[in-house]
């Protein structure tokens, strides 16, 4: 007769496998959503309406895979009965993947505001968002390597990057106000490209929870804040 002991030890194989799995959805996922996050706003800066289409076509995958990796989740809490660390794990990708697939829509909606612009004959090169996108990328990066690494130190690391994405939305944000000032006739298309800089601020918003939800899950604790930059 087996006991239950023995029947959990069986069991610890197939949950390290689907572990495994889980992991590398989450991986894939993260890819998938800075990829589109890199080519919304190149299509932005280029009003390359070609590939802000890509973008579109894209989101499919994204809320695909999130659909997929949480019924993944409560599989494993239902069936394999986890326990202390592989529980916190497992509740921790069940929010972060709700982060990227945020992620992956707000770049869409970058992708959209490139479609607008194009179309009110307007442009985004006066202000550097490729700037601005690329700290959010490293924030993405940050995250993703905390949670493939299972380490924690760099959510100082992350911490610093979403200051520093505060600080240039905010330096973006005057020089788009200046923009419209100066050129009145543009205004509808200066008030699309400051909802795109907007998004930018929240896809780091959201590289932030990721990078914190990964500190709880190695942890077992909240994220420590560093001081608000008023």
């Amino acid at each position: 007769m087996t006991t239950g002991m023995e029947q959990s030890q069986e069991g610890r194989p197939l949950y390290t496998r689907e572990m495994g799995e889980l992991e590398e959805g989450v991986l894939d996922m993260a890819s998938r959503s800075e990829s589109m996050v890199t080519r919304a706003v190149d299509a932005l800066q280029r009003l390359d309406t070609g590939l802000a289409r890509e973008v579109l076509s894209d989101d499919d995958e994204v809320d695909i895979l999130e659909l997929m990796l949480e019924q993944k989740c409560l599989r494993l809490l239902a069936l394999q009965q986890p326990i202390a660390s592989d529980l916190r794990e497992i509740g921790s990708v069940i929010k972060i993947i709700t982060d990227i697939e945020r992620i992956g829509d707000l770049a869409v909606d970058i992708a959209k505001i490139c479609l607008k612009l194009e179309r009110e004959m307007g442009n985004a090169n006066y202000v550097d968002i490729p700037l601005m996108a690329n700290v959010t990328r490293q924030m993405i990066r940050h995250a993703t390597q905390m949670f493939v690494k299972k380490e924690a130190e760099q959510i100082h690391e992350v911490q610093k990057l979403e200051d520093r994405v505060d600080d240039l939305y905010r330096t973006i944000r005057n020089q788009v106000f200046d923009h419209m000032i100066k050129d009145p006739s543009d205004v509808v298309s200066a008030g699309w490209l400051l909802l795109a800089v907007h998004h930018i601020e929240r896809i780091a918003d959201h590289a932030l929870n990721i990078a914190e939800r990964c500190y709880f899950m190695v942890t077992g604790s909240i994220a420590p804040r560093d001081e608000e930059v008023v």
